[in-house]
C-alpha cells in the first residue's frame, strides 16, 4: 500500500524534464524564445511577429470561420479557435500583455547642450531609473507624416548600427548623491540619451550657420535615413530599449536573460500554446493587450471594450440568439503575467512559503494587489481546485506565490479586469529575477513548463 501523502512540497521543473526528450524540446522553445525576445522589442513588432505565425495556422479576419484574429491598432490582438462543444457552454481564455517598461522620447525630444544632441524622455511603467543610465539603448518607434506616411525606425540593433546612452555622475564628484534617497538621487528629467556629438559644418560659399549644429547633424543623419523632420515627432512613438539579443545565462545556458520578459514571457507561451493544440474540446481564446504597464488605460488596453466587442461578433457568428452576458460569464481564464521569484540577495522583502521560486514551473497567484489585497481579484477555490487536478494529472509541475511579504509592496495584472465578467480567472507565469530592469532573468525550465501547462489548460 502506498504511503499517504499529507505534506506538500513542488516539485522542481528540472526534475520533473529529466528525460532526454523533454531536454530537447525544452532547448528547442529556449532558442525560438531568445530570438523572439531578441526581434520583439516593441509592442508593436510582438503584434508582427503574432500575426506572421496565425496566419501561417490558418487563422483569418473572418469571424465566420473557425480560426479567428482580430487586430486594434496594432497593440492588442484578440485570438479565437472554435471548439468541439458550443461557444454557450464555456470557453478557455489566456490573456496577456505585449507592453513593457521603458523611455519614450518626448514629443519635442530634441536639444543640444555643452555640444552634445540629446534627447528628452518620459519614463513609461515602472522603472528603478538607476537602471537606465550608462548601458546600451536602441530606438525603435512608428513615425507618423502629415501625408499619413507611416515610417518604422530602429537604431541600434544591426550589430553595424551605432547605439545610444544616458550618463551619470562619476563616483569622485558623487558625495552628495550617494547620501541621497533612490528616488531623489535619480531624476527623471535627466534621463535624457545621447544622440550625437559632431556638428554641421558651415558651406565655404556664406551658408548661414547653424544655431544649433550638433542637433542639426542628428536631424540631417534621420532625414536621410528616414526622410523625417523634426516636426514629425509630434505625431510618433520613439522608444528608447536595451539594445542587443537576449541571451543564454550561467555555465549551464539554464537561464535566459533579456529585456521584456515581463511580460513578452506569457505572450510567447500563450502563442506556442494556442498553436500547439488545434483541436479542443471548448472554445480557445487568446488575448494580447497593451498598457498593462501604466494601470491597462486607453483604447488598447485591457480597461477598454475591445475584448467584449469581438465576443460580441463572435457570438453572432458561431451561435446566433445566444447572450453574450450568459457566454461570457461561462468562462474560464488564466491571467498571464509574471510573478516577482525569490532573489537569494534580498530574501528579506519575501515569504519563503509563499514565494515563487525559479525552475518550479509556473507559479499561480491566487491574488494580486497591496496591503490587504487592495486591487486584487482574488481567485476562488473551486476553480483552483479544478486548475490542480488538470496540471497534477498532466505531471507539469507548477507552485502558488504572492509578490513580497504582506506590507512589502504589491502590484496588480489584468485579471481584475477579465473578472467584471462573470468568468473564473486566476494570475499564472513565470516567475523573474529582476523583474522591470533592462535585464531581466528567467528559467528555460519554466518557460517549457508553462507552455506545457497553458496547453493542458486549452486543451481541455
Amino acid at each position: 500500500m502506498s504511503k499517504l501523502q499529507l505534506e506538500y512540497e513542488p516539485k522542481s521543473a528540472w526534475e520533473a524534464f529529466a528525460s532526454d526528450e523533454h531536454r530537447k524540446a525544452m532547448n528547442e522553445l529556449a532558442a525560438d524564445y531568445v530570438k523572439f525576445l531578441s526581434e520583439c522589442k516593441t509592442e508593436r513588432l510582438v503584434m508582427d511577429y503574432v500575426r506572421e505565425r496565425i496566419v501561417e495556422a490558418g487563422f483569418k479576419d473572418d469571424f465566420g470561420g473557425a480560426r479567428v484574429f482580430r487586430f486594434n491598432r496594432n497593440k492588442t490582438c484578440f485570438l479565437a479557435r472554435k471548439g468541439r462543444r458550443p461557444l454557450s457552454e464555456g470557453y478557455r481564455l489566456v490573456g496577456a500583455h505585449a507592453d513593457c517598461p521603458r523611455l519614450d522620447l518626448k514629443q519635442r525630444p530634441l536639444y543640444e547642450d555643452l555640444d552634445i544632441c540629446l534627447a528628452k524622455t518620459h519614463y513609461y511603467g515602472g522603472i528603478r531609473k538607476y537602471q537606465w543610465l550608462t548601458i546600451p539603448l536602441a530606438l525603435h518607434g512608428t513615425v507618423v507624416k502629415k501625408s499619413g506616411e507611416t515610417v518604422t525606425v530602429c537604431i541600434g540593433e544591426d550589430m553595424s548600427d551605432p547605439v545610444f546612452t544616458i550618463t551619470d555622475l562619476l563616483p569622485h564628484l558623487a558625495y552628495k548623491e550617494v547620501v541621497k534617497k533612490v528616488e531623489d538621487a535619480f531624476e527623471a528629467e535627466k534621463l535624457n540619451v545621447v544622440l550625437g556629438q559632431s556638428p554641421v559644418l558651415s558651406a565655404d560659399d556664406g551658408e548661414e550657420k547653424a544655431k544649433e549644429p550638433f542637433k542639426r547633424m542628428v536631424l540631417e543623419i534621420l532625414h536621410n535615413r528616414y526622410g523625417i523632420e523634426e516636426a514629425d515627432f509630434l505625431s510618433a512613438e520613439m522608444q528608447a530599449v536595451p539594445a542587443g539579443p537576449a541571451r543564454f545565462v550561467g555555465l549551464d545556458e539554464s537561464m535566459i536573460g533579456g529585456y521584456g520578459q515581463d511580460d513578452r514571457s506569457s505572450v510567447f507561451c500563450a502563442l506556442e500554446a494556442l498553436l500547439a493544440e488545434p483541436e479542443p474540446e471548448y472554445c480557445q481564446i487568446v488575448l494580447f493587450w497593451d498598457k498593462e504597464e501604466i494601470g491597462s488605460e486607453g483604447a488598447t488596453g485591457a480597461k477598454s471594450y475591445f475584448f467584449e466587442y469581438c465576443m460580441e461578433e463572435l457570438v453572432e457568428a458561431w451561435e446566433p440568439g445566444a447572450r453574450l452576458s450568459a457566454v461570457l460569464m461561462n468562462g474560464s481564464a488564466l491571467s498571464a503575467d509574471v510573478s516577482a521569484a525569490m532573489d537569494p540577495d534580498y530574501k528579506d522583502v519575501y515569504e519563503p512559503l509563499n514565494a515563487a521560486r525559479l525552475g518550479y514551473g509556473p507559479c499561480f497567484n491566487k491574488f494580486t494587489g497591496h496591503r490587504g489585497k487592495v486591487g486584487a481579484n482574488d481567485a476562488h477555490p473551486d476553480f483552483i481546485g479544478w486548475l490542480r487536478s488538470i496540471f497534477d494529472g498532466a505531471d507539469i509541475p507548477w507552485h502558488m506565490s504572492e509578490l513580497g511579504k504582506v506590507d512589502a509592496g504589491g502590484g496588480g495584472t489584468v485579471a481584475k479586469f477579465l473578472a467584471v465578467y462573470g468568468m473564473d480567472v486566476i494570475d499564472v507565469g513565470v516567475p523573474v529575477l529582476s523583474m522591470h530592469s533592462p535585464f531581466e532573468l528567467t528559467s528555460k525550465a519554466d518557460i517549457y513548463a508553462c507552455i506545457l501547462a497553458f496547453r493542458e489548460f486549452l486543451k481541455r
